[in-house]
């Protein structure tokens, strides 16, 4: 297995274990879910941090979900499109939330020197941030490019008001988190019931 190989394997085994412990899993948890020895994991990453900014960068990239985007049938209704592509990008968020969330209730962006970590916040927010944002932007546009022709704005532009609704939906107080379906039919119908 290549060292590259090796690495990625790693990260996949401990994302779990981060989610659930944060930065307090211990090598041995992360060597029994890799299935490997204590040994193997600073042989692929210097310590505990560069593996912990590993499973950070690969949980904020947008892959997964791009891919679950790219997989809808493009034969669906578009509500059927919009709400699959919803509840994809809502566990990609989750997932997401969920790790940070581990991390910082464990003490880790305690632990980190605050320059460096500005630092990577910067790089995270200017380069992958925007990147990821772009492309997930860009699998939605690929959902309402069938329905051009009937559409109000380009696809390009309802793409981007799509995810504004929906990652703004999702910031709504404990409770009152609209459901994907919920979401799509106000974006496609608005607030107001027809008469």
């Amino acid at each position: 297995m290549s060292a590259e190989a090796r690495r990625a394997m790693i990260v996949h085994a401990v994302l779990p274990l981060l989610i659930e412990h944060g930065a307090n899993v211990t090598t041995s948890q992360i060597a029994r879910a890799a299935g490997i020895g204590e040994g193997t994991i600073f042989r692929a990453f210097k310590d505990k941090d560069e593996l912990f900014d590993a499973c950070t960068a690969e949980a904020l990239k947008p892959d997964h979900v791009l891919d679950a985007i790219a997989e809808i049938p493009i034969d669906q209704p578009l509500a059927d499109r919009l709400v699959e592509a919803a509840e994809a990008l809502g566990a990609h968020l989750e997932r997401m939330g969920a790790l940070m969330g581990a991390l910082h209730a464990s003490g880790r962006v305690r632990h980190r020197d605050p320059e460096q970590r500005l630092k990577d916040q910067r790089k995270t927010w200017k380069g992958g941030r925007r990147e990821s944002m772009a492309a997930m932007r860009g699998a939605m546009v690929e959902l309402f490019t069938p329905e051009k022709d009937r559409l109000r704005l380009p696809p390009e532009q309802l793409a981007g008001l799509f995810l504004t609704v929906l990652f703004g939906g999702r910031m709504a107080p404990d409770g009152d988190v609209p459901t994907p379906r919920q979401v799509v039919d106000v974006f496609l119908h608005g607030a107001v019931e027809a008469k």
